[in-house]
């Protein structure tokens, strides 16, 4: 098969889908592997460096979708990309379509086969796919809401982890996931006093055991959030419903009751967003403020630390692309459950039943395109 690692051009998105290491070992197993011009540069990898992993280097986009079989990408599609998707032409990458009804009517629309890196799920209902760049985003989101607390920032002074003789920040963290643990992980660690929201019982008795002292973990419901924002430093927006669009939790009623100069770090955003407030920010401008209270909404949050997020990527992708590459994706589907989860858009039918709700449109079980 002839795969394609693409170079992004989502706005400030410095990743790369595949490391040369990956395409070394696709290659090795008799693929061939296309890679777009300076699509690892800004992960810092070569040109150079995937030619010596086996590695052909393309001039464009357009180039490399008309030559691929399968085109890897980190981020959606753009608009300018929709038009060169061509029927049966596999794409994998993160989708997030429950909140892009444009995309989602454009991939039908291409009759291509698009498999969500996010809904791939094991038997565990783990998210393998998803996990590393929720580890990246759950520790980023504090070291981003312990920045804009700072004043000059436009937050009300607080330094999270306090010092001898002085209260530490209070930090809320709901939902108690992947994104959360890493965030509370990281707001333990500079001395904050964490809250983990959550509604499974025995998450809660997990974290309980594993987390430090200072972490206190607390059952979710729209009282308790009331209850705590209204005290907090930073809240971390961690709520995952996996490939459906994200629940508002905080409505902008509820921020007038929080302290001037509180800090919103949404990681949902690239489901909607779990504050009602919530709209997407940039890199080179991730904040806004709405009653007076500061919101982060980048929607690639990990983009900023491209270096390690290709990495961790590619550690938990590289399977995944090898086993479709090698077995072709209705074979890659039918022998494994976790790929199958994965299939959003299939030949022109919507085929995950959270996508299809979110906008209305017909679901079609993917077992029927198989």
């Amino acid at each position: 098969m002839i795969v394609g690692i693409l170079k992004e051009i989502k706005a400030e998105e410095n990743r790369v889908c595949m490391t040369p290491a990956g395409v070394e070992v696709i290659a090795a197993h008799g693929h061939k592997v296309i890679v777009e011009k300076s699509a690892g540069v800004g992960s810092g990898f070569s040109d150079a460096d995937y030619v010596k992993s086996g590695a052909e280097i393309v001039a464009t986009g357009q180039e490399l979708f008309q030559r691929a079989e399968m085109v890897m990408h980190v981020k959606e599609p753009l608009p300018s990309e929709y038009a060169l998707l061509r029927k049966d032409q596999i794409l994998f990458t993160y989708l997030h379509l429950a909140a892009a009804e444009e995309l989602t009517r454009a991939l039908v629309k291409s009759k291509s086969v698009c498999i969500a890196y996010e809904t791939v799920q094991k038997t565990d209902r783990s998210l393998p796919l998803l996990t590393p760049m929720s580890e990246v985003a759950g520790r980023m989101a504090i070291q981003q809401g312990a920045k804009y607390l700072e004043m000059a920032q436009g937050g009300h002074g607080v330094l999270l982890g306090g010092v001898p003789g002085v209260d530490p920040g209070n930090v809320v963290v709901i939902g108690g996931g992947v994104v959360g643990v890493n965030a509370a992980k990281m707001a333990c660690g500079l001395g904050a006093k964490v809250y983990i929201l959550d509604q499974n019982l025995d998450r809660l008795r997990y974290l309980s055991d594993v987390m430090p002292a200072n972490c206190f973990n607390l059952y979710s419901s729209p009282a308790m959030v009331r209850e705590l924002i209204q005290r907090a430093d930073v809240v971390v927006g961690a709520v995952l419903i996996p490939g459906a669009k994200a629940p508002k939790l905080i409505t902008r009623e509820m921020l007038k009751t929080m302290k001037p100069g509180s800090v919103l770090v949404d990681v949902a955003i690239d489901q909607g967003g779990c504050f009602e407030t919530s709209t997407p920010t940039t890199h080179s401008k991730p904040i806004f403020a709405v009653e007076q209270v500061v919101h982060y909404c980048v929607a690639n949050m990990p983009g900023a630390v491209p270096r390690t997020s290709t990495l961790a990527l590619t550690n938990a992708t590289l399977p995944y692309a090898l086993e479709i590459a090698t077995k072709g994706w209705k074979r890659a589907m039918r022998e494994s459950a976790e790929i199958r989860a994965g299939a959003n858009v299939v030949s022109g039918k919507i085929t995950y039943q959270a996508v299809s709700q979110a906008f209305g449109l017909e679901y079609t079980p993917i077992d029927d395109l198989l």
